[in-house]
């Protein structure tokens, strides 16, 4: 009863919080339940055993057996069997059904027994020993973290759980928690691993940084396009960014060593390398982005089955290349120069 009650006030609550949709409590009561109540003093009193009533009660619902016919090999039970034209018989039938005494005295059972029709639990769902209701909600133009926490203040001013009563948040909350735990653990080993092969490819961990910077522009291109298309962060748009990253580096590590190539091996200066080196693997880098690009943009646009999940991977993903992208051309090629000439005093190339 108390389980019944919180829930419909959680519910009641819950559908208050914006982005709130289909809000329902689970329907745990309306089974009729008949309750039949020996009276021990008048069972005594007319000498009629606990047993007679419970045969009695057993022939009402579901039948008492009283017999066995054999036909050959074959067995039919003998049942007897209160007749009703309705599934259920009614009180009425219920309370006049007769209870024999020693005698064989016919003794209605509403004399014997208290007898009533209630509603009773439909169902009673448990959870690790416990018993537990499930209110269901979902969600619609705004995030899953910022709901729930939402709804979590407004249940705490509007709801007051009995002692030993809590409450426990599951679905797809539950899956972004456990996915954002993981991708603390997840990207800080990336970005590592991205770094060092980085570190590996260019011998310098200057240059490895120079290439490094195209992961906050990028993410920061990824983060607009959601606000833009005011889509809430979700654990497909943490893969994007992911992805993403991986990109951005690869451009960057494009530009930079052929840059590398064109000092080491032409023997041109720095500003003569970086202009050539801009210039010439500026078709190849815009071309990997867009490329790219194109491709998510039917996930970016997608509205049949899986699209919650294709629109913010997508999105992040070409958000964040053309901003990757801008910096790969234009702000790269001039922070290569900056630090390679930091000392000599000479001006940034045009």
């Amino acid at each position: 009863d108390i389980l019944h009650k919180k829930g419909d006030e959680i519910a009641k609550a819950i559908s208050k919080v914006r982005g709130a949709r289909d809000v329902k409590a689970e329907q745990v009561e309306g089974l009729p339940t008949l309750r039949i109540i020996p009276n021990r003093k008048e069972l005594a009193r007319y000498g009629i055993n606990m047993s007679n009533v419970l045969a009695t009660v057993e022939a009402i619902q579901a039948g008492h057996p009283v017999g066995v016919v054999f036909e050959g090999i074959r067995r039919f039970p003998i049942v007897v069997k209160l007749q009703s034209k309705e599934n259920m018989p009614s009180i009425k039938e219920i309370k006049n059904f007769p209870v024999f005494g020693e005698k064989g005295a016919p003794i209605p059972l509403s004399q014997l027994a208290e007898v009533s029709l209630e509603s009773g639990p439909a169902q009673i769902g448990r959870e690790f020993g416990q018993r537990r209701l499930i209110i269901e909600a979902n969600v619609r133009g705004r995030d899953i973290e910022g709901f729930v926490q939402d709804a979590q203040k407004i249940i705490e001013i509007n709801v007051k759980l009995p002692s030993g009563y809590y409450i426990e948040w599951g679905g797809t909350f539950q899956q972004l928690e456990s996915a954002k735990k993981r991708l603390l653990i997840v990207v800080p080993i990336a970005l590592l691993i991205i770094f060092t092969l980085l570190y590996t490819a260019l011998g310098s961990s200057r240059k490895a940084l120079i290439v490094f910077s195209g992961i906050p522009l990028a993410a920061v291109g990824g983060i607009l396009a959601l606000l833009i298309r005011r889509i809430p962060f979700s654990i497909s748009a943490g893969v994007g960014f992911i992805a993403l990253f991986g990109v951005a580096v690869l451009n960057g590590l494009v530009m930079i060593s052929f840059i590398q190539k064109l000092r080491q091996e032409d023997g041109l200066s720095v500003i003569e390398a970086v202009k050539q080196g801009a210039l010439t693997r500026f078709r190849p880098v815009l071309t990997t982005a867009l490329v790219a690009s194109l491709g998510f943009i039917p996930m970016a646009l997608s509205h049949g089955a899986g699209a919650e999940i294709q629109r913010p991977l997508a999105t992040v993903v070409i958000g964040g290349l053309l901003s990757s992208t801008l910096l790969t051309l234009f702000v790269l090629p001039v922070l290569y120069f900056w630090f390679e000439n930091k000392d000599s005093g000479t001006g940034i190339p045009g």
